[in-house]
């Protein structure tokens, strides 16, 4: 998943990145309650991790002006304000969950991954589509009852072609879930990784298919 981290305290926001993107997200960091708010105009993410005070424009304000624009993205609240009436105005003015600090870092994993099924209507993180099995919680990918093993953008090609299967994913799309802002990939770069899972794939009875002009389209053969 494409994650934004907003928070302005930097020992936190360099210890929870580094975490999240050991779990294999890809995670844009923000300081600013201002920069978040422009930076959620132009671009798309799966969470956003939101502390509530922050220079320039506070938490609660970036939250409102997200639902104002009737964007959904996911908003998990991490602050280290643990008053009841904070909890009750953040919930109710759009956000998803709401934890306090300190934290442990397995709790918020879970709770991004729950938020993730409700966001897509699942009751289960896990996938099954032929003989393929994914666990996103996990991020453990078996190929018919054999465990696979995936580099992180080979995985992050997979979870986005599972999320969205059935419908044709665009390259450009695939660069955004995959690019971090310092990053940045060729079309070239894309068709190997599609190359490279497609061959680990064998076996799953699913078939990434090229729409020329257009992507790529993850399916069972039939």
């Amino acid at each position: 998943m494409r994650l934004l981290v907003v928070e302005d305290d930097p020992h936190i926001a360099s210890g929870l990145i580094a975490a999240l993107r050991r779990s294999g997200h890809v995670v844009d960091g923000l300081t600013s309650g201002r920069d978040a708010d422009a930076a959620l105009i132009t671009q798309i993410y799966d969470l956003v991790i939101l502390d509530l005070g922050l220079p320039h424009m506070d938490g609660p304000t970036v939250l409102a002006n997200l639902r104002a624009r009737r964007n959904q993205t996911p908003v998990l609240i991490l602050t280290a304000r643990d008053e009841l009436s904070e909890r009750v105005r953040s919930l109710n003015g759009g956000a998803d969950d709401y934890m306090v600090k300190p934290f442990e870092f397995e709790e918020l994993a879970a709770r991004i991954h729950a938020i993730s099924r409700r966001s897509q209507g699942a009751a289960s993180d896990d996938v099954q589509l032929g003989k393929l099995s994914f666990s996103v919680s996990s991020r453990r990918l078996m190929v018919d009852g054999v465990l696979t093993e995936l580099p992180p953008r080979e995985m992050g090609v997979l979870e986005v072609l599972l999320q969205r299967r059935g419908k044709v994913v665009s390259k450009s799309q695939l660069m955004e879930a995959l690019c971090e802002w310092n990053e940045d990939l060729s079309d070239t770069a894309i068709e190997l990784y599609v190359h490279r899972l497609r061959r680990k794939l064998e076996g799953a009875e699913v078939n990434i298919r090229t729409v020329r002009g257009f992507g790529y389209l993850l399916e069972i053969p039939g």
